[in-house]
C-alpha cells in the first residue's frame, strides 16, 4: 500500500479513518483512489490489518509511506500457515494446499499405484476436484511423471473392452479384440508381437470347445519360456498368481495370505484363491487345506476377531438403545404424512 502527497506530511486523521474502513473490506481487497490530494494504491488482507506496519522510505523528491502486509494461508493437510507463494491451488476445485504437502501426496499415490485420477486431498471438497496432468507434471520429477503416464495407460487398456494385454510375461503387448455382440464371450486373440494365441476371457492358451471354468492349464502354458514348476498354479506358494476375479497378475513376496487386488478390490486367499470378501472373522484359516496359513500369530487373529465382534456389538447396542425412540417416532411421522396427503387431496376454494 503506497501513500503519496505533495506536502510531504502524512494526515493521521485520514490514516485512522482509512484504517476503520479497511477492516470492513473483504479479504485481499484491492484499494486505489484519491482523497484530499492523497493517492493510495495497492492491496491488503483485512484479516491481518492489526499487524500492519507503517514504513517510511526516503525519496529524492517526495517521501513514500508503505503498509507492509504478509498474508498467510492455512494448509488443510499439515494445518500450517504459509505465504501465498508457497501455496498451490487446484484448478478444478480451487482448494488451496501448501506445495510441499500436495507434492508428497501426489508422489505417494503414484508410487503405490493406487489412483490414476488423483483427486483433491480434501475429503470434504464440495466439487470433488481432480488434479490435471499439467499440475502433476509441475510438482513431480520426470521419472515419477513417466510412471504416472504408464499407470494411466495400463488403466485405460484394462477398462477398454476392445483391448487386452498379452498374458506372456516376456511380451506384455496390447492386443486388439474383434468386435463381438458380447465382449464377455471368450474369443481367440493372437498377439501381433509374439504370435501367442490365448483366450480373451481367462487369458490361458486358446481352448476351443472347452469352457474357461473347465480349463485347468498351468500358468506355464501361457508364459512362453518359463518351464520351471516355480510358476505353476498347482503350487500353493507360487510367487506370481492372477486375481481370480479380474485376472491381473499379482506378485507376493511375503506377508499375510489374505490378499486384496489393487485393481478390483477383491479379497481372496493366496493359497487356494477362495473369496474372502465376506469372511470378516477369517474363519477360512481355521479349517481345510489353508489351516494356520494366514501368516499371523494366533493372538493377533483373536485380537482381530475381538475388534470385529466389538464393532458389530456396538452397532447392535446402539440400535437397541435407539429402538424405543424409533417406535415412538414412527406413529408421529405416519400421522404427519397422512395429514399432508389429506391436505393435498382437499379441493381448492373457489
Amino acid at each position: 500500500m503506497s501513500w503519496h502527497h505533495p506536502d510531504n506530511k502524512l494526515p493521521f486523521k485520514l490514516f485512522y479513518e482509512f484504517s476503520s474502513y479497511i477492516k470492513e473490506l473483504p479479504h485481499h481487497s484491492v484499494l486505489s483512489g484519491e482523497r484530499d490530494g492523497w493517492w493510495m494504491d495497492g492491496w491488503m488482507d483485512a484479516r491481518h490489518f492489526d499487524s500492519v506496519a507503517v514504513k517510511m522510505t526516503t525519496a529524492r523528491y517526495r517521501p513514500t509511506w508503505e503498509l507492509a502486509v504478509d498474508p498467510l494461508v492455512s494448509c488443510k493437510l499439515c494445518l500450517g500457515e504459509f505465504p501465498l507463494e508457497q501455496m498451490t491451488t487446484i484448478t478444478q476445485c480451487q482448494c488451496v494446499f501448501c506445495t510441499l504437502c500436495l507434492k508428497q501426496y501426489v508422489e505417494l499415490l503414484i508410487k503405490d499405484g493406487l489412483e490414476t485420477a488423483i483427486s483433491c486431498p480434501d475429503s470434504a471438497c464440495p466439487k470433488r476436484g481432480h488434479l490435471q496432468e499439467n499440475e502433476i507434471e509441475c510438482m513431480v520429477a520426470t521419472e515419477m511423471m513417466q510412471r504416472y503416464k504408464k499407470l494411466q495407460f495400463e488403466r485405460e487398456v484394462l477398462l477398454d473392452p476392445c483391448r487386452t494385454w498379452c498374458p506372456s510375461s516376456t511380451c506384455q503387448a496390447v492386443c486388439q479384440l474383434k468386435e463381438a455382440d458380447s465382449p464377455a464371450l471368450p474369443q481367440l486373440v493372437q498377439c501381433a508381437v509374439c504370435a501367442l494365441e490365448f483366450c480373451s476371457a481367462c487369458k490361458a492358451n486358446w481352448h476351443p470347445g472347452q469352457a474357461c471354468q473347465e480349463n485347468n492349464l498351468p500358468i506355464t502354458s501361457f508364459l512362453p519360456g518359463e518351464n520351471s514348476s516355480f510358476y505353476k498354479n498347482e503350487e500353493d506358494d507360487a510367487p506370481i498368481k492372477r486375481c481370480p476375479k479380474c485376472k491381473v497378475y499379482i506378485e507376493r513376496d511375503e506377508g499375510c495370505a489374505q490378499m486384496m487386488c489393487k485393481n478390483c478390490k477383491h479379497a481372496f486367499c493366496w493359497y487356494c484363491l477362495e473369496s474372502l470378501d465376506d469372511d470378516f472373522l477369517l474363519i477360512h484359516y481355521d479349517k481345510g487345506p489353508c489351516r494356520n496359513k494366514l501368516g499371523h500369530s494366533r493372538a493377533s487373529v483373536i485380537w482381530h476377531r475381538t475388534q470385529v465382534v466389538g464393532i458389530f456389538a456396538g452397532f447392535g447396542l446402539l440400535l437397541l438403545v435407539a429402538s424405543p425412540f424409533l417406535l415412538l417416532a414412527t406413529p408421529i411421522v405416519l400421522c404427519c404424512k397422512c395429514k399432508c396427503s389429506k391436505g393435498d387431496d382437499d379441493p381448492l376454494p373457489t
